[in-house]
């Protein structure tokens, strides 16, 4: 990409909010060119926003600090959309077709569109996985050209409470700043940390957040359940703090000493921590708590895995997020949930090259708004920040840019896996779909008006023919008749 040209990501998480910039290289590398983050855990809770003020004004804030790195104005930004309130449900949608019908794309489409089409109560549905489809008895992924009287879809669809959507669409709103695209925060990290291979044999990717643990399995190339707990790796220091001591004491202390399995054996019973200069706990005290609030945890994860899942892991369980980072917490998860290839994610697969020591710590915490800056593809750069400019700038309106409005109406069937749609580009989808429907009326309206119009003039002809002939069998009668 040019000098001017970057891409700008933006990841809402509930103790962090994190701004990038990136080019992306010919050769598929990232070059990242900024990096801000700004404490969210007053406003965003379990990956939710509670507060659209202050949430439009720390977005503000990364903005103007990522175009005051950058020297350039930022016009759009891509956001990953994940949180508490996120869950799957399956559905299934059927059509019955005449004897020896061909199943072609139309009637697949239909079936997509049926399920798009599907009301929860106060929920949205932010994305709908093909999972397979039914033709006979048999079970297919494609069934396009296959001879079937029924087709049947199974479909994932991805949910989340419409308050919480609509709020997220608000804070940009706000901010004034333009979305290029949303997407479902676990798909875009499961993609850029996970396998092909993983992907295909089955596979868990449990993403261990601060307040919230994301499950996402997979198999066969298709995601296949997505779950969001509301327990992190905050709950661990929550319960470290209850020893009579502030939160920030007892992260250090879970940073410094916690570990996510100990045999009993190796636990002394006489070893005592140090919380400050002053007083002590017992070790074995401290580890019981630890361990104990994460053994809950994986029995949440686990539980969240559908049981027919359970022998088809062959890729295992991939662990990631900074709460992945605790000592031995692979050793935890084999003895809790009898899988025993654990592997840690501790960075994306694509090739990132930056000097911020967060990037360079390859400790997960950054995987997430990485996977969002790798699926970006539009430039978010605009004019150059004039160094020199008005010192009240900070007053002024937001410029908005016009960058939705130049990509044509999508339908839900258009749209790419793990993309959803922002409140305006359905505004303009649906707008869209009125015009084709108005248009697909007025069509109808001229050619019954035509059929009309033709009918009535056979039915003229007719009768003037019928007059005519009788007319001159009337005629001939005569004819005859004087003969």
């Amino acid at each position: 990409m040019a000098a001017k040209e970057f891409i700008v990501a933006i990841e809402l998480g509930s103790s962090k909010m994190t701004g990038i910039a990136g080019q992306k290289n010919l050769d598929g590398s990232i070059n990242v060119l900024a990096v801000v983050k700004e404490n969210s855990s007053s406003f965003i809770r379990k990956g939710v926003v509670y507060n659209i003020d202050k949430t439009a004004q720390c977005l503000t804030s990364i903005i103007k600090k990522l175009e005051n790195q950058l020297k350039t104005e930022i016009t759009q930004v891509y956001v990953g959309v994940g949180g508490q309130s996120i869950r799957s449900v399956r559905n299934v949608i059927t059509k019955d077709l005449p004897v020896e019908t061909i199943i072609t794309q139309d009637m697949v489409i239909e079936l997509m569109d049926a399920n798009r089409n599907m009301v929860y109560q106060d929920q949205e549905i932010l994305d709908a996985a093909a999972q397979e489809y039914k033709v006979g008895s048999q079970y297919q992924l494609d069934p396009v050209g296959i001879q079937a009287n029924r087709l049947e879809g199974n479909f994932l669809n991805i949910l989340e409470r419409k308050s919480f959507y609509k709020n997220l669409n608000k804070c940009f709103e706000a901010a004034g700043i333009n979305v290029a695209e949303m997407y479902l925060a676990p798909l875009a990290l499961a993609d850029n940390v996970l396998t092909e291979a993983e992907k295909r044999s089955g596979c868990a990717l449990v993403d261990i957040g601060s307040d919230t643990t994301t499950v996402s399995v997979y198999s066969k190339n298709i995601l296949r359940h997505l779950a969001v707990i509301p327990l992190g790796s905050n709950n661990i220091t929550k319960d470290i703090a209850t020893l009579q001591m502030e939160e920030s004491d007892a992260e250090k202390m879970k940073l410094k000493y916690g570990s996510a399995f100990t045999e009993n054996s190796e636990i002394d019973n006489e070893l005592k921590y140090s919380i400050d200069a002053d007083r002590q706990i017992e070790s074995r005290k401290f580890i019981e708590i630890v361990e104990g609030r994460l053994e809950e945890i994986i029995e949440n994860v686990w539980y969240q895995i559908p049981s027919e899942y359970y022998d088809k892991l062959l890729g295992g369980i991939i662990l990631t997020g900074g709460g992945s980072n605790m000592k031995n917490i692979e050793k935890a998860f084999s003895n809790h949930t009898h899988v025993d290839k654990i592997r840690i994610a501790k960075f994306v697969t694509q090739t990132v090259i930056s000097n911020n020591e967060d990037i360079k710590a390859h400790n997960g915490m950054m995987n997430t708004v990485l996977g969002l800056l790798i699926k970006g593809d539009i430039n978010c750069a605009g004019n150059a920040v004039d160094p020199n400019g008005d010192l009240f700038s900070s007053q002024k309106q937001p410029t908005i840019h016009p960058t939705n409005d130049q990509r044509p109406a999508r339908q839900a069937t258009d749209i790419p896996a793990g993309v959803i749609r922002t409140e305006a580009e359905k505004q303009k989808a649906e707008e869209e779909k009125r015009r084709q429907l108005e248009e697909e009326e007025r069509i109808k309206r001229e050619e019954e008006l035509k059929k009309k119009e033709e009918e009535e003039r056979i039915r003229k002809e007719n009768s003037t023919w019928n007059k005519l002939k009788r007319g001159i069998m009337n005629f001939g009668k005569s004819i005859v008749e004087e003969e």
